[in-house]
């Protein structure tokens, strides 16, 4: 039986999870804090429907915890393992989904703005949303990693099993093809032109 010593705030995934493989259940709710947000985060922004992001969220924990018994230190980091794993359930979500039509972005929730000010994030919130959603799905995971996870380009090329250069180039067309979309629509998003 593992020890415990290691589950606080201080430890690394890896020690966590191979605590949890070993039969410590007190890493599982360490772990669950730390990764099932990053989880769901990302397959909100790559499918833009908070049910569909929730489960995916969950399908890739739940194979986070099958994989914990067998995990081998000095691979990918547990936090790239996990954005691929949900990178690519989403993806194979969306293929599922093609023909629907696109998902209401999530109002965004903040009781300390004005109404206008809530009205304003939540159309600006959409409108990227459905503009992520037009882009390719390598062009879409490769923004949402960068731009909207903050992820480094060599994580982000680990993930997606590419090149440094192949994430540079598919996140530079992505932010034009973003750019293009929204750009006729400055004004009423509340952005001043120029």
């Amino acid at each position: 039986m593992a020890t415990t010593s290691c589950v606080r705030a201080d430890c690394a995934d890896d020690d966590l999870l191979r605590l949890y493989g070993a039969g410590d259940p007190a890493a599982v709710r360490m772990l669950t804090d730390r990764l099932a947000p990053l989880a769901y985060r990302v397959a909100l922004r790559m499918l833009g429907d908070a049910f569909e992001a929730e489960d995916i969220a969950q399908e890739a924990m739940l194979r986070l915890w099958r994989a914990a018994p067998g995990w081998q230190s000095g691979g990918a980091k547990v936090s790239t393992w996990l954005y691929r794993v949900v990178a690519n359930l989403a993806t194979d979500r969306l293929r599922r989904r093609r023909a629907a039509p696109l998902a209401d972005a999530p109002d965004v929730a903040d009781g300390q703005q004005s109404a206008l000010a809530a009205l304003v994030e939540r159309d600006r919130a959409a409108a990227l949303n459905e503009a992520l959603l037009r882009l390719p799905e390598r062009q879409r995971q490769a923004v949402v990693l960068r731009h909207l996870e903050g992820l480094g380009n060599p994580e982000i090329a680990e993930i997606m099993e590419v090149g440094v250069e192949a994430v540079e180039s598919l996140t530079a067309r992505g932010r034009r093809a973003l750019a293009a979309a929204l750009s006729g629509r400055r004004e009423g998003l509340g952005y001043e032109e120029g």
